[in-house]
């Protein structure tokens, strides 16, 4: 079962970073924050747009590894029309979930994005994945600085 997971893990990770979704600049964006993972080179804008406390896009723009980019095309897909307690409760699930201060048993409450847990196993890749995630944090604060990983 654990290589299955591997595989389903490899997967995803390969198609959100060959076939990203929500790859593009929003010029109507309510709030616009940028990531930076200095150890990886990863950089990213995220882009929302609000209607009230409700997103209801989300895109990207940017470039890193095969782990953010995947990260934050699944985490764009997730996140549209959430309202920002749902959108900032699932930051919080997944952070505890890539950190391993998670329960394996609450993995159904991410979704597809259980298939990142994987990255946990990889202490160097976690701000890789978790990065466009601290980004969205930023974004829901409605704070303008970048956010780093560092």
């Amino acid at each position: 079962m654990f290589d299955d997971l591997r595989d389903l893990y490899q997967e995803v990770i390969f198609d959100h970073n060959r076939n990203p979704r929500n790859f593009r600049e929003m010029p109507n964006a309510d709030r616009k924050v940028e990531g930076f993972n200095p150890l990886c080179g990863d950089r990213l804008t995220l882009f929302l747009k609000m209607q009230g406390d409700v997103i209801t896009d989300a895109s990207f723009q940017g470039s890193g590894c095969a782990i953010s980019t995947a990260s934050v095309s699944l985490m764009t897909e997730i996140i549209k029309d959430k309202t920002e307690a749902e959108a900032d409760a699932l930051f919080q699930q997944f952070h505890a979930m890539t950190t391993g201060k998670g329960d394996d048993a609450n993995l159904e409450a991410v979704g597809k994005l259980a298939v990142l847990a994987g990255v946990r196993e990889y202490p160097a890749r976690v701000k890789c994945a978790t990065l466009a995630w601290h980004t969205l944090d930023a974004a829901l604060k409605n704070q303008q600085q970048a956010v780093s990983t560092e």
